[in-house]
C-alpha cells in the first residue's frame, strides 16, 4: 500500500498540534515485513532519480531532520539513504558552534553547508536549533529568537528561489518512547557511547522543548517549505514515511540526464 502523507503536512499558517498527534501511528501499515519491503522498493526508484539529479546538476534537495534526542535522525540517514551514490550526498550535523562560527551570524555556517547543485543534502539537526534550543536554554532573549522565525522563512525562500527543494521533517516520539531508547543506550555497551548526561538534563525540559517546537513549526511551515510531522515511535513506520516523502519530492522534480553532446556522435574509442 502507498501511505497517505497528507495528514502529516502542516499547512502554512496552521499549528502542528503535536499533543494531538499519535507518535505510534502505523499510517495504515500492517507490520515490519510489509514496511521494509515497501521501503526497499522505493529505494530502488529513489536511487535512479538521485542519479539523474546528480547528472543534471541544476537543482538540489535539502532534507532537514529535527526531533528530540533519540527521535531517530541518525537511523533515518542510515536506512533511508542506503545505496545512494555518496558523491551526490552531503550530510551535516550541527554541533556547538566553533569560535569562527560564533564570530559570524548564526546562519553563516548553515548556508555554507547547504547542498550544491545536483546534491541531496541532509541536515541532522539544523538551523532550527538556533531557535528551539537557543530558546529553551536561554542562549538568546525572546526578541532575538522571535525575529529568527522571519530569518528562517526568508532563508528557505531564498534557497527555494535558487533551486533547492527544502523538505523539513519533525520526527515525533513520545516521552515514554524516549525513556526506553535512552535506557537501551545505557544497557547496551555498544550503544553507550551515544549517551550523554546532557540528555537527561534535556529530558527534564521535555515540555519546554515541545512548546518551542510547536511554536517554531507553526511560524515556519510555509507553502514553499512546509513541515511534515512523522510518527516515529515505530521505526519501520518512520522509515517508510520519510522514504515516501523523499521519493515523491524527487518524482515532482523529475530530474533528467543532460542531452548528449552531438559532437560526440560517431566517435569511436580505439
Amino acid at each position: 500500500m502507498v501511505i497517505d502523507l497528507t495528514p502529516l503536512q502542516v499547512q502554512s499558517g496552521s499549528a502542528p498540534r503535536l499533543a494531538r498527534r499519535d507518535p505510534a501511528d502505523r499510517l495504515g501499515l500492517t507490520g515490519k515485513a510489509e514496511a521494509r519491503a515497501q521501503r526497499d522498493a522505493m529505494l530502488d526508484e529513489l536511487d535512479e532519480l538521485h542519479r539523474r539529479l546528480w547528472a543534471e546538476a541544476e537543482r538540489s534537495v535539502l532534507l532537514v531532520l529535527q526531533g528530540v534526542d533519540t527521535a531517530g535522525k541518525d537511523s533515518v540517514i542510515r536506512r533511508v539513504l542506503r545505496g545512494l551514490n555518496p558523491q551526490g550526498c552531503s550530510v551535516m550535523s550541527f554541533k556547538a558552534p566553533t569560535t569562527l562560527e560564533i564570530e559570524h551570524d548564526y546562519l553563516w555556517r548553515v548556508h555554507n553547508a547547504s547542498p550544491s547543485r545536483g546534491e541531496l543534502g541532509v541536515f541532522n539537526r539544523s538551523h532550527y536549533e538556533d531557535v528551539v534550543a537557543a530558546r529553551v536554554l536561554e542562549i538568546v532573549d525572546e526578541p532575538h529568537w522571535r525575529r529568527r522565525y522571519r530569518h528562517l522563512r526568508d532563508f528557505e525562500q531564498m534557497l527555494t528561489d535558487e533551486g533547492t527543494t527544502v523538505v523539513k521533517v519533525f520526527l515525533h516520539i513520545s516521552r515514554e518512547e524516549q525513556r526506553q531508547r535512552l535506557q537501551a543506550r545505557l544497557d547496551d555497551p555498544t550503544k553507550r557511547w551515544k549517551f550523554r548526561l546532557e540528555d537527561l538534563e534535556a529530558r527534564t525540559q521535555w515540555d519546554a522543548y515541545q512548546t518551542a517546537y510547536e511554536d517554531t513549526i507553526t511560524e515556519t511551515s510555509t507553502d514553499v517549505a512546509p513541515w511534515w510531522i512523522v510518527p516515529s515511535n515505530r521505526k519501520w513506520v518512520r522509515d517508510v514515511a520519510v522514504a515516501t516523502l523523499l521519493l515523491e519530492t524527487f518524482r515532482r522534480l523529475d530530474p533528467q540526464f543532460p542531452p548528449a553532446d552531438p559532437s560526440l556522435d560517431g566517435v569511436i574509442v580505439e
